[in-house]
């Protein structure tokens, strides 16, 4: 449990959540874009996050968030103009993600490096209700986890605890107040959160 509690030391000190858009070929397609030449960046505040078990809250005037299995990876230390080679060795932890477009939701599961012998091979999950949405593996991605270190070092420099989310299989859609979310990483973790409409205080 130490290496599980550094992660989460890790996330609570990280200074933001770099997304990589479109980085599986058959959720381009679904959305209609273009496979991407290069990784397609943006940011989201680390104020989004929230532990499993909480509820994501779909903010006003909005009925409705899309949902996004993603694989997270954990900066382990500064990365500023990282060689390809050698990105690896700046990973602290990975985490399970579910980007909500609006809100990006953190799973209080952090898994240490070490849990993970191949982040390129892991298939993720998603389920509304109980019903599966999402099902896809890292080793679809267009842009493996040591490039998009490089690439992204290259641009910006990233701190301990800095979020890459890497991307979303296929099979996005929309949730509604009074659902609930089951996601995964197969045979590592799974968490569950509770969709509801932010009150305004």
């Amino acid at each position: 449990m130490a290496a599980a509690a550094a992660c989460l030391k890790l996330l609570q000190v990280g200074t933001k959540i770099v997304g990589v858009g479109r980085n599986y070929a058959a959720h381009a397609k679904e959305l209609g874009n273009a496979v991407p030449k290069e990784p397609v960046l943006f940011l989201k505040p680390t104020s989004s996050y929230l532990e499993a078990g909480g509820t994501i809250e779909i903010p006003h005037p909005l009925e409705s968030l899309h949902h996004e299995v993603e694989l997270a990876v954990v900066i382990g230390r500064k990365a500023r103009d990282v060689p390809e080679a050698s990105a690896m060795d700046y990973v602290g932890g990975y985490a399970l993600a579910l980007d909500m477009t609006a809100r990006e939701i953190q799973a209080s599961a952090k898994l240490p490096k070490e849990s993970i012998s191949d982040p390129d091979n892991l298939e993720l999950w998603l389920k509304v209700d109980g019903d599966i949405r999402q099902k896809g593996s890292t080793k679809d991605m267009i842009f493996r986890i040591p490039f998009l270190i490089s690439y992204i070092s290259s641009f910006m420099t990233l701190f301990e605890g800095d979020v890459i989310l890497t991307g979303t299989p296929e099979g996005v859609g929309p949730v509604k107040a009074g659902q609930k979310i089951t996601a995964g990483i197969t045979n590592l973790l799974d968490v569950d959160f509770n969709v509801g409409i932010r009150q305004r205080k």
